[in-house]
């Protein structure tokens, strides 16, 4: 049997919930610049992730 996620109980009012709650914390003009940042990790870690599996099997 497949026991639920949290995935399952985050319905859409969580989620504007969450939204209203980020907008007010960091306001509108600042969310761009954290998205942009969360962006550019996102990369470098999959740049990261790909040099490893390059890495392994050059010494396969």
């Amino acid at each position: 049997m497949i026991s639920q996620g949290i995935f399952l109980v985050i319905g859409a009012p969580q989620i504007i919930l969450i939204v209203v709650i980020v907008l007010l914390l960091f306001g509108g003009k600042k969310i761009p610049e954290l998205m942009r940042g969360l962006g550019s990790g996102i990369k470098e870690f999959k740049d990261a992730s790909k040099e490893e599996d390059e890495n392994k099997d050059k010494k396969a």
